[in-house]
Order: C-alpha cells, then sequence, then structure tokens
C-alpha cells in the first residue's frame, strides 16, 4: 500500500518546493534593478574575473538597461527599437520598431515586455514575438522603467511608471487602460519601487512620495532635499535614495522622516542604489562609487573611477559590478572596494547591469550591448 504523506509533512515538503521555484526565478532578472524593491541584488555569484561572450550592434547608443527572462536580452536602444536577443550567443530574436529614443528599462511579466518612449508611448509587447499587445499615450517622454503589482492570484496585474508629464501611471496590464494615475509637480525621472503594497518614487520635485499601489492614494509626501534624478530602493521598511544635492538618504516609511544623510559626495547622484543586507551603494558624479553603512550611512569605502558614474550598480553574491563615463565595466569587491577586473570598452557606459544567468548584459554609448560571464572551458584548459 502507498502511503501519502500527512499534512504534517506536506508543509515542509512544500515549503521545499517553493524555494526551489524562487531558486529557478532566480536566475533572472525582468526589471530595472531586478525586483520590484529595486535593491540590485542577483539571485547567483560571479567568478573573479569575466570573459566577453557576445556583442550585438544597434543603430545608435544604448543608454538603456537590459532585462533577462528565460534565456532572452530585452534592451532598447536610442535608435528607437526594442530588441530581444538569444542570452547564450547574442543573436536577434525579433526587434520592435518605435517611433522615438528608447532609454527606459523593459519589465518583463505575465509574458509581456513592457517599456516607454521618449515620445510618452508606452508599449506592452509579447515577450515571445515582439507584436504589439497594446500602446498607451502620455503627454511627455518616459525615461525610467516600470513596476507590476497584483494584489492577490484574483486581482488584475497593475503596471506603474512615471512621465515628464508630472504623473505616475497606473495601467491595467492586459488592456493598458488607466486605473489611476498621480499628478505631481515635475518630471519624474526614475522608476517607482514597490514593497509590502507601497510605490515610492522621487522626481524633480524634490519629495519622496509614498502611494497605496492599490488605490493610488498618497500616503505620505518626503522632502528629500533635492532632486532626485534616479529611483529608490527598499529595504526593511526604509528608502534610499541619492539625490541633485549631493546627497544620498535614508528614509522610514512609517514614520516619513529621514534616518540619516550621507553628504560626503562633492557632485550631484544620477545612479541609484543598490541595497544588501547591510549596505548601501550607488555611484556619483564625482566620479566614484561609494559603499554606505546600511544602519547609519557611514562610508566603508569609495572606488574612483575615470568618469560620472550614473550607472546603478548591480551585486552579486561578494561582488559588485558598474559601468562609468570612462569606458570602463568594473567588478569590485564588495568586501573592500578593490576592482577584481575591469573591461575597457571605451565609450561610455551610462546604462546599468543586469545579471543572469552566469551572465552581465550591459548596453554602452558605441551602440553595443555587451555580454560577459565565466571563462569557457574547453578540453585540456581554459579558453
Amino acid at each position: 500500500m502507498v502511503r501519502l504523506p500527512t499534512v504534517k509533512r506536506l508543509v515542509p515538503l512544500l515549503a521545499l518546493l517553493l524555494t526551489a521555484l524562487r531558486t529557478v526565478a532566480a536566475e533572472d532578472w525582468p526589471m530595472f534593478h531586478r525586483e520590484p524593491s529595486l535593491c540590485g541584488v542577483a539571485g547567483a555569484t560571479l567568478p573573479d574575473k569575466l570573459a566577453p561572450r557576445w556583442t550585438f550592434k544597434t543603430g545608435a547608443a544604448v543608454k538603456a538597461s537590459a532585462a533577462i527572462v528565460g534565456g532572452t536580452v530585452f534592451v532598447g536602444s536610442t535608435d528607437s527599437n526594442v530588441y530581444a536577443l538569444a542570452a547564450d550567443s547574442g543573436k536577434l530574436r525579433w526587434k520592435f520598431a518605435t517611433s522615438d529614443i528608447i532609454e527606459a528599462a523593459p519589465l518583463v511579466f505575465d509574458g509581456a515586455a513592457f517599456i516607454g518612449s521618449s515620445d510618452g508611448t508606452f508599449f506592452a509587447l509579447d515577450a515571445a514575438t515582439g507584436a504589439l499587445k497594446w500602446k498607451f499615450k502620455a503627454e511627455d517622454k518616459i525615461l525610467g522603467g516600470a513596476n507590476a503589482f497584483r494584489a492577490s492570484p484574483t486581482n488584475a496585474a497593475r503596471i506603474f511608471f512615471g512621465s515628464y508629464d508630472y504623473h505616475l501611471y497606473c495601467l491595467d496590464a492586459t488592456t493598458g487602460q488607466v486605473a489611476w494615475k498621480f499628478d505631481t509637480s515635475n518630471y519624474i525621472n526614475g522608476t517607482p519601487a514597490l514593497a509590502e503594497g507601497k510605490l515610492v518614487f522621487g522626481g524633480c520635485d524634490g519629495q519622496l512620495h509614498v502611494l497605496d499601489a492599490a488605490t493610488g492614494k498618497e500616503l505620505a509626501a518626503i522632502e528629500a532635499g533635492e532632486y532626485i534624478a534616479g529611483s529608490p530602493a527598499l529595504a526593511g521598511g526604509r528608502a534610499y535614495a541619492g539625490n541633485f544635492g549631493n546627497e544620498v538618504i535614508c528614509v522610514d516609511l512609517a514614520a516619513a522622516k529621514t534616518i540619516w544623510r550621507f553628504a560626503e559626495c562633492t557632485d550631484a547622484f544620477y545612479s541609484s542604489p543598490a541595497v544588501t543586507d547591510t549596505r548601501v551603494l550607488l555611484g556619483a558624479r564625482d566620479k566614484r562609487l561609494y559603499c554606505l553603512d546600511r544602519a547609519t550611512g557611514k562610508k566603508f569605502w569609495a572606488l574612483a573611477t575615470q568618469g560620472d558614474v550614473d550607472s546603478s550598480p548591480a551585486v552579486a553574491g561578494d561582488k559588485v559590478v558598474v559601468g562609468s563615463s570612462d569606458g570602463r565595466l568594473y567588478l569590485v569587491s564588495l568586501a573592500t572596494g578593490k576592482p577584481l577586473w575591469t573591461y575597457e570598452i571605451g565609450r561610455g557606459l551610462t546604462a546599468s547591469p543586469a545579471i543572469a544567468g552566469g551572465l552581465v548584459v550591459i548596453g554602452a554609448e558605441d551602440g553595443l550591448v555587451y555580454a560577459f560571464g565565466a571563462k569557457k572551458e574547453k578540453a585540456g584548459g581554459v579558453e
């Protein structure tokens, strides 16, 4: 007789299955900074040194960050096209032509790729084929990536993004119809962050806005001190962001107050922070990548480059990956800030790296999309 597991035994088995499913999903990087909270931490580690795997040539500079899902790289270019590339080879799977440059990162969610363009059009494309599902027209350009939310398995999915028309939009993911929109008093540049049902975003009005993701109701507006050119990251009930006033701020969302400010930088922050259990990392226009204590804002280290660091860093295990306008991609020790490996592309890197499946993917001002990974082994040694 076959003995079925008891309910008591099923609970840990189900937990184990869910953990395994999460582990598989961790191989993807489906949006800017990977997850809705925008912490920018990969689900896997990287070796101490990387090697070029492939490049793909677009028709103009690539300023948008990539997404990587199910073995496909999704990325936009200032040549006005959205591209889907094979992650293992860089070969073109499809491309979709828009009518203006793309600087926003794509969001890949529920089988669709969502992306905005500089003419204010927001597109939903079939992720497998590139076919247009629907489009929505805002009144000004869309430079930041989108985020997604579903209140429960039975609720309709919602897509969020900001525009230079001063609005944060919430659209039905299936139809593109407006569920709600929130009016600010200035441009919205970055991707809205999402955690515990709250949307948090900044912009040129100098505030961090906290909204109820389901209704669009504003829960708090927290003074950021200056414009926020990038995106916030959310962790532990706090928001972390860099501003145009050369500061990094940490805000308690429940109390709607600033916990600490880091003000040792001498130029603006256009980069968005990556956040680990203990550290906050972001680049600045004083040509440095900063690593701060998440609890206090105290500086652990600063890596000097030879150009502005508008690229938003990504963390993979004990390493950090970031680009610089000096034309180099840096792989850095998270513990010490020492470079472990650099690659000279020669043209500026303002896009942010995406990390998935052992690959680091980033676009450059030379119009190329670059993929790096571990050196491939061959018979008798390593290539």
